[in-house]
């Protein structure tokens, strides 16, 4: 098996942020100084569709905060979820990923729900995930809750084996520029900025763009797979608070790869 190394990784924010715990107050903070009262405290919003705590919440769910995602040193999504307990998480290839729970994995698995802040990801031609193509920058997600088990009475029919809610960080908490590079052996190269600005006292934005290239993957007989590939993103967010109890939110994102993810992430 190939080790990979990840070297000379730099990470600059002008804005000296730090992550912020929902429930835990209004600005951020370090985790180091969250009691574990706060932390058994953590408040879930997919198991009812609504903030509770994450002890009461009344299902086998496990949260993965951005702290854990930072520390783990992962660069994708989807390795991000090898950290939630009862996840089947395989990589195909290069480029492929196969995630299900409570078993039936394989590269088109549909019965788990995939949501991202709130709006679904799969793809209407099997109802899954096509894990390659979502993407965002992980310094800008704030927990990805994972539920295992039937959902299916509360989100519809995909939540059969489980529900999978990313949180992003609103606008108003990335303020400021941010910039990250690093490169190895599998991860060839990587990097990735970020600025957001206020546009009045009650509207905020950002905007990021990232590019990575990896390396193939390897043939059971040790050969290279001839899968490598890289890919150019990009998107912005704005964030708008008004008199109502509630906060609207305009996203979007934008993807370039070549041809080959394409074919080869719909075999």
């Amino acid at each position: 098996m190939a080790a990979t190394l990840i070297c000379s990784l730099i990470a600059v924010d002008t804005a000296h942020g730090q992550m912020a715990v929902e429930g835990g107050g209004k600005g951020g903070r370090d985790l180091t100084e969250i009691s574990l009262d706060e932390l058994v405290n953590l408040k879930v919003t997919s198991v009812s569709k609504k903030p509770e705590n994450l002890a009461q919440a009344p299902a086998a769910i496990a949260v993965i905060t951005g702290e854990d995602i930072r520390r783990s040193g992962v660069t994708t999504i989807a390795e991000a979820l090898r950290l939630a307990p009862g996840l089947e998480v395989a990589r195909v290839d290069s480029i492929t990923w196969a995630i299900s729970s409570r078993g039936f994995n394989d590269l088109f698995a549909n019965k788990l729900l995939v949501l991202m802040d709130g709006r679904s990801v799969y793809t209407p031609l099997f109802s899954g995930v096509y894990w390659d193509v979502q993407d965002t920058l992980l310094e800008d997600i704030d927990r990805i809750e994972v539920i295992r088990g039937p959902g299916a009475a509360l989100w519809g029919a995909n939540a059969v084996n489980g529900v999978i809610n990313i949180t992003t960080k609103s606008a108003k908490e990335t303020q400021g520029g941010l910039i990250t590079g690093g490169a190895g052996t599998e991860e060839r190269g990587f990097g990735s900025v970020r600025y957001g600005g206020q546009i009045n006292d009650q509207a905020w934005y950002r905007v990021y763009a990232k590019y990575f290239n990896r390396d193939d993957s390897a043939t059971p007989s040790g050969n290279p797979a001839g899968d490598d590939w890289d890919g150019l993103r990009g998107g912005f967010r704005v964030d708008w608070e008004h008199s109502l109890p509630t906060c609207s939110r305009s996203k979007a994102t934008f993807t370039r790869a070549p041809s080959t993810r394409i074919m080869s992430s719909r075999r």
